[in-house]
């Protein structure tokens, strides 16, 4: 998403707040703020989720509880409730990017359905998000007990942090079948870095280069034997199969 259509997109975030813990809200609204103006934030829960361990977060972060009774033993009435408001919310013109707060694999369809209609999904959700949940989005963000900052207090930031243990560095194969496939339908046989790095978020929406041990994809895409990165004026980085060749020589 370019600059400009991050200022112009409408955001919409969901929460299901029976679903997931309050701490991942302040992380959720951080992640979210990049992709445009927040214009609806709500919380949907059960009166016990919304009235206690909920309320503080809904009051700090200004945002609407959508409080929905269970009529009936086992009716998640919730879900109906985001469900409709979301798809209420693109037809209705006010919103065009959507961020569920929710690890819910039931809101699975509703992301397809949105992203038929031409608006952009974000899920931000726990470690337990099922893939099912995770590949229905155009992007997903995995919140960590390491995110909850919006809780600390001064005096706790005057401590120094624990360093976080430091990731084995990977290189897993999809990346190179990834430019294998890019490159192939290029002239000179590249792929622009910017150009792999979209690609791999689509096909898995929570890839990060951080998850296999590294800062950026650049550094990631160095650690490859097989491929070569190469930086040309103006037009940024480039990445490129090295010839069979090039590897015999060396």
């Amino acid at each position: 998403m370019t600059q400009l259509a991050a200022a112009d997109a409408r955001v919409a975030v969901l929460v299901d707040c029976d679903n997931i813990s309050p701490e991942v809200l302040a992380h959720a609204l951080r992640v979210v703020t990049q992709f445009g103006r927040i214009v609806l934030r709500r919380g949907y829960g059960s009166h016990t989720t919304l009235a206690s361990r909920w309320q503080e977060a809904l009051v700090r972060f200004a945002f609407t509880p959508c409080l929905q009774y269970a009529y009936a033993a086992g009716k998640n009435t919730s879900d109906i409730a985001l469900a409709l408001d979301a798809l209420e919310a693109l037809f209705d013109g006010r919103a065009d990017t959507f961020c569920l707060v929710t690890s819910d694999s039931d809101f699975a369809y509703l992301c397809r359905k949105l992203r038929e209609r031409g608006a952009t999904v974000h899920i931000v959700g726990e470690a337990k998000t099922p893939d099912a949940l995770r590949n229905a989005s155009d992007q997903f963000f995995e919140w960590t007990a390491a995110d909850a900052t919006a809780g600390v207090t001064e005096a706790d930031k005057s401590k120094p942090a624990a360093p976080a243990p430091a990731l084995p560095k990977r290189r897993p194969k999809a990346l190179i079948h990834a430019v294998s496939l890019l490159a192939a339908g290029a002239p000179d046989g590249k792929v622009g870095l910017g150009a792999l790095g979209q690609y791999l978020k689509r096909t898995d929406p929570g890839f990060s280069p951080k998850l296999f041990g590294h800062a950026a994809l650049a550094e990631m895409v160095r650690t490859y034997p097989d491929l070569v990165l190469t930086q040309e004026n103006g037009s940024g980085y480039w990445v490129a199969l090295r010839p069979r060749t090039d590897a015999s020589d060396s």
